[in-house]
């Protein structure tokens, strides 16, 4: 059973950051400020995998592992890194939350990113800077789990690095660069790829709930509710390595 474990264990942790379902969600105040959630949902991949285990195997403690927590990243950093942050990125960290819902035996795995930006000014800064934020130190506190400390998280952040985005109080404006979205496919490609064959969907969603209604929306594939209030857009990831072009949006409100 060991032997079989370990690869597991191996392939599971490699998984991780490509087989995932992603949800980015804006909710913009009357005031300016905005909530802003990405959450990463890799429940399916854990699902696929415990099903070519045995029961013997799924029933060690390793797979008994349960957490349902939310983290404050500041507070979880050590000093040798708080130290050497400047004044905006230790307010973004002391801005930013990290949750965690783990349930193995359940085949449950999420992990979600929360923020909360002040104004325009403090969201385009956060949304420049995420992908800069690291998780794999923090995410083996809130599990204290060993497993965990292998698990990289950092490529479920970097994706945001290949935006460019123009954030006033009126409008909402982000275009992919594609040098970087390229640079970023050479990256993770191979676990993308891995994650096809296994018939794992990578479903990306984007909500964005606005105070006021909105006035324009620059994206074919993007849905403006009824009330003129929420824009949502959903594609997968296979789609958009096909056409980066599909997440670029420009909303005016």
């Amino acid at each position: 059973m060991k032997k079989l474990y370990i690869p597991f264990i191996f392939l599971l942790l490699m998984c991780f950051s490509s087989c995932v379902d992603i949800e980015e969600r804006y909710d913009f105040k009357p005031d300016g400020a905005c909530n802003v959630v990405y959450g990463f949902d890799m429940s399916k991949a854990v699902s696929v995998l415990t099903n070519l285990l045995t029961d013997s195997v799924r029933d060690t403690p390793q797979f008994s592992l349960a957490k349902d927590t939310v983290l404050n990243y500041y507070t979880a950093l050590p000093d040798s890194v708080t130290q050497k942050m400047n004044a905006d990125e230790a307010k973004m960290a002391q801005g930013s939350e990290l949750g965690v819902k783990m349930d193995l035996k359940n085949s449950v795995m999420k992990v979600s990113i929360m923020h909360d930006a002040k104004n325009a000014a403090d969201l385009q800064y956060y949304l420049q800077h995420i992908n800069s934020l690291s998780m794999n130190g923090e995410l083996r506190r809130v599990t204290n789990s060993k497993e965990t400390a292998n698990f990289d998280a950092q490529p479920l952040l970097a994706g945001q690095g290949y935006y460019n985005y123009e954030i006033t109080p009126h409008k909402f404006y982000r275009i992919i660069d594609k040098d970087k979205f390229n640079a970023f496919l050479k990256k993770v490609g191979s676990k993308f790829a891995m994650a096809k064959a296994m018939l794992i969907d990578m479903p990306y969603k984007v909500v964005l709930n606005f105070a006021k209604p909105v006035k324009k929306v620059d994206n074919s594939k993007a849905v403006l509710s009824a009330d003129r209030k929420s824009v949502t857009l959903v594609t997968s990831m296979d789609e958009v390595m096909k056409n980066p072009a599909l997440m670029n949006l420009k909303i005016d409100f």
